[in-house]
């Protein structure tokens, strides 16, 4: 452990749904130190941040805007990485699959969530899965396709321009999505790994 990486700071916003232990746990056998936090200025001060989340879009922004933490998310500069639900939140919108209630996210990346079209396999999508598809973004270094990530979600991001990894699964969603310092991936980092370590790993790097 070096002095460099004690030294950076790095915070994993508590967004009040999500498992944040198994995500500093992940995040500090790497040797890197991470506080879980709510705090405006912590948030804005990190080295890197990342924003966890499982359950709905919809909870989930009702805790963000209670926090005041919209426009924080929106104006960071610095790297941001989401896990799964984390992940959906840096969209402009997710569908919450009942009726029309679409529900307003982040808009860090322009994409949308939408319900995850399994072909009739069975939801949600949950358990290991391959990555068909990888760019070389460098979250994605050491990383190839045909490598397995857990997943566990019903809803999904659909492949655009945004997509850096794609997975299969009745049909093709993004694995991962970037934009600028924004990158989101919907399956679990901190629970697929030594290649979940990996990914961690890159983005602490960045």
């Amino acid at each position: 452990m070096t002095k460099a990486l004690t030294a950076s700071m790095n915070v994993i916003v508590d967004t009040g749904c999500a498992n944040l232990a198994s995500v500093k746990f992940a995040v500090e056998r790497l040797g890197y130190n991470v506080t879980i936090t709510d705090d405006i200025e912590l948030i804005q001060q990190a080295d890197k941040v990342i924003l966890p989340g499982v359950g709905s879009a919809k909870h989930a922004m009702a805790n963000i805007k209670a926090k005041n933490l919209v426009a924080v998310l929106q104006n960071l500069t610095q790297p941001v990485l989401g896990f799964c639900l984390g992940m959906q939140l840096m969209a402009e919108s997710s569908t919450e699959g009942s009726g029309d209630d679409i529900v307003p996210c982040l808009n860090l990346i322009p994409t949308k969530i939408e319900p995850l079209k399994s072909q009739g396999n069975r939801l949600p999508h949950m358990g290991w899965n391959t990555l068909s598809q990888v760019t070389d973004h460098p979250i994605f270094k050491g990383i190839n396709p045909g490598d397995y990530f857990y997943f566990v979600h019903s809803f999904a991001a659909p492949i655009s321009e945004y997509t850096i990894a794609s997975c299969e699964y009745g049909s093709t969603f993004s694995a991962a999505i970037a934009k600028d310092n924004f990158i989101g991936c919907q399956f679990h980092p901190e629970r697929s790994s030594a290649l979940g370590s990996k990914i961690i790993q890159n983005f602490l790097e960045l």
